[in-house]
């Protein structure tokens, strides 16, 4: 067997080990004011996210990634009936007026991790096994209006409006690579437009996020506050930062230091330069992800990298967005380095599919 790709492997690498010290890092914030919560996160993150994740990266890369191509049916009707799981009393366990996590053993996770990579595998397949076809509108447009309606019924009724755009985002990525037509998606897009807007208007949760967005100024102890200390954390951190461990507003100041707000705390103790680093790997994971989609040996191959490696990226460029204020807050996971053991778990078992591609991959 070849071996697999490796300065994408050393660059996720980076990522993880770098994500390892950064979480450990803001997990203090955590630590000084709940000891059993700190004991909690951090045994999710390491066991669930990072040891079971790496031996899940292991195994998916000496798994011929032809073999999801086979299964990537079953794979996905099983993850949209986990994702039906956290509707059901006693299974699923709702938090702040979101029901997205099944509890098993004691153990709690999002099946939408799964749901993400089951979409992108049926996806990939599917227009893998049409060809051509996939780029007239019963072969191509359809099933992808189909399999979007599916996700929208499951993924917007938790609610959780971020993973729909991601999972979305990667469906058009393998949609456009497949040969999808560009007309049938600008009318699509319009459509999203909207049915994103009928959404905001029913929901007054993402009107204060874009409320907040227009103007970050506005409510700065109540619906800005996390923008506001994400900012102040951002910009204390200069061009070198405060130094490793040494951030003040993951105390008392940043919500979710640990989640949605790791990348204002790694912001504040490595600085601007810590900051351009950080994108700059995941820009470098994106590039090389590609490439190894560019040198697949089929289609499937391609689509499903090019799928897995949008998942991954937008979802990361969202949450820094976020904190930098670019966009409206947004409460996806910093991918490797904001706790979510589930999270983590399906991000290296995805990387891990990449990975197997690569040992196939054509010389270009």
């Amino acid at each position: 067997m070849k071996s697999v790709d490796r300065s994408f492997l050393i660059t996720v690498a980076i990522l993880v080990i770098a994500g390892f010290f950064i979480f450990s890092s803001a997990s203090l914030g955590v630590l000084s004011k709940n000891t059993g919560k700190y004991q909690a996160v951090t045994f999710n993150q390491l066991m669930l996210g990072l040891v079971a994740g790496s031996v899940a990266a292991y195994i998916t890369s000496r798994i011929s990634y032809q073999f999801w191509r086979k299964h990537a049916f079953y794979i996905f009707v099983s993850a949209f009936l986990l994702m039906l799981l956290v509707f059901i009393p006693g299974v699923g366990r709702c938090a702040k007026g979101a029901c997205r996590w099944i509890v098993l053993g004691g153990q709690s996770f999002q099946p939408a991790e799964f749901y993400k990579l089951g979409f992108v595998m049926y996806l990939s397949a599917w227009y893998a096994s049409v060809k051509q076809k996939s780029s007239t509108s019963k072969f191509g447009t359809i099933p992808f209006v189909i399999l979007s309606v599916l996700t929208a019924s499951v993924v917007l009724m938790q609610p959780d409006t971020d993973t729909f755009m991601v999972i979305i985002a990667a469906g058009v990525a393998i949609y456009v690579t497949a040969g999808g037509k560009w007309k049938d998606l600008a009318i699509m897009g319009l459509v999203g437009v909207i049915g994103l807007t009928a959404l905001v208007l029913q929901r007054p949760y993402l009107q204060q996020r874009i409320l907040t967005f227009a103007d970050p100024s506005k409510d700065p102890t109540g619906s800005s506050y996390q923008v506001q200390q994400s900012l102040i954390a951002i910009g204390s951190g200069g061009l070198t930062g405060r130094g490793f461990g040494q951030s003040i507003q993951k105390f008392n100041f940043l919500p979710e230091p640990i989640g949605d707000s790791i990348f204002a705390v790694a912001a504040e103790e490595f600085g601007f330069v810590g900051s351009v680093f950080i994108i700059f790997l995941y820009i470098m994971f994106a590039l090389k992800g590609l490439k190894i989609a560019i040198r697949a040996p089929d289609i499937f191959g391609s689509y499903l990298v090019v799928g897995i490696i949008t998942l991954i990226t937008i979802q990361s460029f969202l949450n820094i967005a976020a904190m930098l204020a670019i966009i409206p807050l947004s409460g996806t996971p910093l991918l490797f380095i904001s706790h979510g053991g589930t999270a983590l778990f399906f991000a290296l078992a995805s990387v891990g599919i990449v990975l197997n591609v690569s040992r196939h991959q054509r010389k270009v």
